[in-house]
Protein backbone atom coordinates (compact mmCIF):
# COMPACT_ATOMS: atom_id res chain seq x y z
CA UNK A 1 0.00 0.00 0.00
CA UNK A 2 1.35 3.47 -0.95
CA UNK A 3 -0.31 6.73 0.79
CA UNK A 4 0.00 9.59 -1.03
CA UNK A 5 -0.18 13.37 0.39
CA UNK A 6 -0.09 16.52 -1.74
CA UNK A 7 0.57 20.08 -0.97
CA UNK A 8 1.88 23.46 -2.17
CA UNK A 9 -1.34 24.62 -3.92
CA UNK A 10 -2.88 27.81 -3.64
CA UNK A 11 -4.38 30.91 -5.76
CA UNK A 12 -1.75 32.77 -7.75
CA UNK A 13 -1.99 35.58 -10.33
CA UNK A 14 -1.47 34.37 -14.23
CA UNK A 15 2.15 34.07 -15.19
CA UNK A 16 3.14 33.29 -11.18
CA UNK A 17 4.64 29.77 -10.08
CA UNK A 18 3.84 27.42 -7.18
CA UNK A 19 5.95 24.35 -6.34
CA UNK A 20 3.52 20.94 -5.31
CA UNK A 21 4.85 18.60 -2.93
CA UNK A 22 3.58 14.76 -2.67
CA UNK A 23 4.68 13.03 0.22
CA UNK A 24 4.54 8.96 0.10
CA UNK A 25 5.20 6.32 2.17
CA UNK A 26 8.44 4.78 2.39
CA UNK A 27 7.80 1.33 1.94
CA UNK A 28 8.45 0.31 -1.90
CA UNK A 29 8.63 4.40 -3.18
CA UNK A 30 11.39 4.29 -4.91
CA UNK A 31 10.44 1.17 -7.09
CA UNK A 32 7.14 3.27 -8.05
CA UNK A 33 6.58 5.28 -11.08
CA UNK A 34 5.02 8.45 -10.07
CA UNK A 35 2.83 10.86 -11.88
CA UNK A 36 1.06 14.57 -11.84
CA UNK A 37 -2.52 14.60 -12.87
CA UNK A 38 -4.85 17.04 -13.00
CA UNK A 39 -8.86 18.00 -13.22
CA UNK A 40 -10.82 20.58 -13.86
CA UNK A 41 -14.52 21.35 -13.36
CA UNK A 42 -16.53 19.34 -15.40
CA UNK A 43 -13.29 18.03 -17.62
CA UNK A 44 -12.04 14.30 -17.55
CA UNK A 45 -8.20 13.97 -15.39
CA UNK A 46 -5.55 14.23 -17.61
CA UNK A 47 -1.92 13.80 -17.24
CA UNK A 48 0.22 16.41 -16.19
CA UNK A 49 3.75 14.50 -16.16
CA UNK A 50 5.14 11.31 -15.09
CA UNK A 51 8.43 10.05 -13.97
CA UNK A 52 9.67 6.18 -13.43
CA UNK A 53 12.01 5.04 -10.88
CA UNK A 54 14.95 5.58 -12.53
CA UNK A 55 14.33 9.11 -13.32
CA UNK A 56 13.03 9.21 -16.84
CA UNK A 57 10.28 11.75 -17.64
CA UNK A 58 6.94 12.59 -19.91
CA UNK A 59 5.14 15.39 -20.34
CA UNK A 60 1.85 16.50 -21.41
CA UNK A 61 2.54 18.42 -24.92
CA UNK A 62 0.98 21.62 -23.24
CA UNK A 63 3.15 21.92 -20.18
CA UNK A 64 6.05 20.94 -21.61
CA UNK A 65 8.60 23.74 -21.07
CA UNK A 66 6.58 25.14 -18.09
CA UNK A 67 6.38 22.56 -15.62
CA UNK A 68 9.10 20.17 -14.19
CA UNK A 69 8.59 17.18 -12.29
CA UNK A 70 10.96 15.58 -9.99
CA UNK A 71 11.41 13.21 -7.31
CA UNK A 72 13.90 13.25 -3.81
CA UNK A 73 14.13 9.52 -3.00
CA UNK A 74 15.95 10.71 0.26
CA UNK A 75 13.01 11.93 1.48
CA UNK A 76 10.68 10.52 -0.42
CA UNK A 77 9.02 13.08 -1.82
CA UNK A 78 7.40 13.68 -5.24
CA UNK A 79 7.79 17.35 -6.55
CA UNK A 80 6.09 19.26 -9.59
CA UNK A 81 6.99 22.83 -10.20
CA UNK A 82 4.83 25.18 -12.34
CA UNK A 83 5.80 27.74 -14.06
CA UNK A 84 4.09 30.69 -16.34
CA UNK A 85 1.08 29.29 -15.05
CA UNK A 86 -2.39 30.60 -17.18
CA UNK A 87 -6.05 30.76 -15.82
CA UNK A 88 -6.61 27.43 -17.86
CA UNK A 89 -4.48 25.60 -15.50
CA UNK A 90 -6.82 26.04 -13.13
CA UNK A 91 -7.14 22.36 -11.52
CA UNK A 92 -7.24 20.08 -8.67
CA UNK A 93 -3.75 18.57 -8.81
CA UNK A 94 -2.79 15.03 -7.68
CA UNK A 95 -0.07 12.62 -7.55
CA UNK A 96 -0.51 8.92 -8.15
CA UNK A 97 1.54 6.48 -7.75
CA UNK A 98 1.90 2.52 -9.65
CA UNK A 99 4.48 -0.16 -10.36
CA UNK A 100 3.94 0.02 -14.07
CA UNK A 101 6.55 1.46 -16.57
CA UNK A 102 6.13 4.68 -18.53
CA UNK A 103 7.06 4.10 -21.92
CA UNK A 104 3.86 3.79 -23.39
CA UNK A 105 1.91 6.72 -20.98
CA UNK A 106 0.44 9.43 -22.57
CA UNK A 107 -2.08 12.24 -21.07
CA UNK A 108 -4.73 10.25 -21.20
CA UNK A 109 -3.49 7.73 -19.29
CA UNK A 110 -4.60 7.40 -15.81
CA UNK A 111 -4.24 4.08 -15.16
CA UNK A 112 -2.02 4.45 -12.01
CA UNK A 113 -3.03 1.93 -8.95
CA UNK A 114 -2.71 4.99 -6.03
CA UNK A 115 -3.73 8.17 -5.66
CA UNK A 116 -3.53 11.29 -3.09
CA UNK A 117 -6.14 13.25 -2.50
CA UNK A 118 -5.48 16.43 -4.45
CA UNK A 119 -4.42 19.98 -4.20
CA UNK A 120 -6.09 23.24 -5.60
CA UNK A 121 -4.46 25.35 -8.15
CA UNK A 122 -6.25 28.65 -8.94
CA UNK A 123 -4.76 30.98 -11.17
CA UNK A 124 -6.75 34.22 -11.77
CA UNK A 125 -6.35 36.80 -14.78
Amino acid sequence: QVHLVESGGGSVQAGGSLRLSCAASKYYYSSYSMGWFRQAPGKEREGVAVIDSDGATKYADSMKGRFTISRDSADNTLYLQLNSLKPEDTAMYYCAADLRKIGSWYPGDTNFGYWGQGTQVTVSS
